[in-house]
């Protein structure tokens, strides 16, 4: 894969990301006024490309990111009209998303994250949890990955690869056990206790003969993290097997994620 949080790999899976993310979400939102957002682990900017022309009225969006280039990125693809037509401007903050406090949040109307989740703990989740209710902001975080895989067609090998990239997303990195797959139910149950309504959507990629060039720099990554938690794997003839039949237009893949809206009632 070009890198997780490359500029051409974020750029590669904008289209998907857009197609997947649950679209009756954006109008259960509560908000009034000029909105004010705060896009945690921003990227590229997607998400703010997605959202802003969604809602309407003024938006002032707060990007954030520790990646420089990435932030400069995104400031300078960013969108310029809500769904009515209002402005919409944006400032960027470089910083630890993981760090969110209720200063942050003293002005902002909603929080959103997309794909971002699962590299939380269970502590910075209901840290992050307990802020947003404390401030009263509810929040959009789309596209967590939920642990499901499935190729059509199948393959003998496809089940010990996706559980093996399902344990390297549960790693250990620094001290830090990152949720992985159960990131959207912990963070769910997280909301839920510190006093939101929280709702869920199902948000998978469903990759066919057009996503080819996708599907192979997605499969690429989601062999390359399975032989990194288990080197034993024998996967050398199943990714050249996969990346024929992506490349042939023979191979659909569809990756489980889900999308969640939490705010006080």
């Amino acid at each position: 894969m070009t890198g997780e949080f490359s500029t051409d790999w974020l750029t590669l899976r904008e289209p998907a990301d857009a197609a997947a993310r649950a679209t009756d979400l954006p109008g259960l939102l509560r908000t009034d006024g000029t909105l004010v957002v705060r896009d945690l682990g921003c990227g590229t900017g997607s998400m703010a490309r997605w959202l802003a022309p969604r809602l309407p009225g003024p938006q002032r969006w707060v990007l954030q990111d520790r990646d420089p280039a990435l932030l400069a990125y995104a400031a300078s693809h960013a969108p310029v009209a809500a769904a009515d037509g209002s402005p919409v401007t944006v400032e960027t903050v470089e910083g630890d998303v993981t760090a969110l406090t209720t200063e942050d949040l003293a002005d902002v109307s909603l929080v959103t994250c997309s794909a971002l989740l699962d590299l939380f703990t269970a502590d910075e989740v209901m840290a992050l949890a307990d802020v947003c209710v404390s401030a009263g902001t509810p929040a959009l975080f789309t596209l967590t990955v939920v642990g499901e895989v499935t190729l059509d067609p199948p393959h003998p090998l496809d089940a010990a690869v996706a559980a093996a990239f399902n344990e390297h997303q549960r790693r250990e990195i620094g001290g830090r056990w990152l949720l992985g797959p159960e990131a959207v139910g912990a963070a769910a149950e997280a909301f839920a206790k510190a006093g939101a309504s929280v709702t869920t959507r199902p948000s998978p990629w469903r990759l066919g003969p057009e996503h080819a060039e996708l599907a192979a720099e997605w499969l690429r990554g989601w062999v390359a993290a399975a032989v990194e938690q288990r080197p034993d794997l024998p996967v050398e003839d199943y990714l050249a097997d996969r990346l024929r039949d992506a490349a042939a237009g023979t191979l659909k893949v569809t990756v489980g994620h889900q999308d969640l809206l939490a705010q006080k009632d």
